[in-house]
């Protein structure tokens, strides 16, 4: 019997590779040094999975019948997804994929959605507190791929002795 498929890569379709590897290097992604104009990257993560960036033309060279229905449709690669502009200012992820970074804490959340944002990257929904326990943020990448940010709340405090 044949092993169990293991999941070990996510692969993310790319038309910048320089500044899709920024935004993630800001993210904290460990991306090999003079990377940037590469039509092929991989950065291993924290307990062995990896992230793959590739080109469009790459993607195309590999398979001529790839349409770049990446489902971040980034603008210009002629996806067949939507557009950055078109998916949604606040959806979070976006058609298919989304990405999600744990912060520190929650001013964490708000520090690196802020650092982005000013950087240029697009806001697709602000800082908020979500129902199930989180400080939560969504940013797009570059390539029109949501990225949630987020971190665990404090509980809320312990009722004094004697209230309800």
């Amino acid at each position: 019997m044949a092993t169990t498929p293991r999941f070990a890569v996510v692969e993310l379709a790319v038309e910048d590779m320089a500044r899709t590897l920024d935004f993630y290097r800001r993210l904290g992604l460990e991306v090999p040094p003079g990377s940037d104009d590469q039509p092929h990257v991989e950065a291993l993560l924290p307990g062995g999975l990896k992230v793959v960036f590739d080109t469009i033309e790459t993607l195309r060279a590999l398979d001529p019948d790839w349409e770049g229905d990446n489902g971040g449709g980034g603008e210009g690669t002629g996806a067949s997804a939507p557009t950055r502009d078109s998916a949604g200012a606040g959806g979070t992820g976006g058609p298919g994929i989304s990405l999600a970074f744990e912060c520190g804490s929650p001013a964490d959340v708000d520090a690196v959605y802020g650092e982005l944002v000013a950087a240029g990257y697009r806001a697709r929904k602000e800082p908020w507190d979500a129902f199930w326990g989180m400080r939560y943020a969504v940013v797009g990448d570059p390539d029109g791929y949501g990225v949630d940010l987020f971190a665990l709340l404090p509980p809320p405090p312990e009722p004094l002795a004697g209230e309800p």
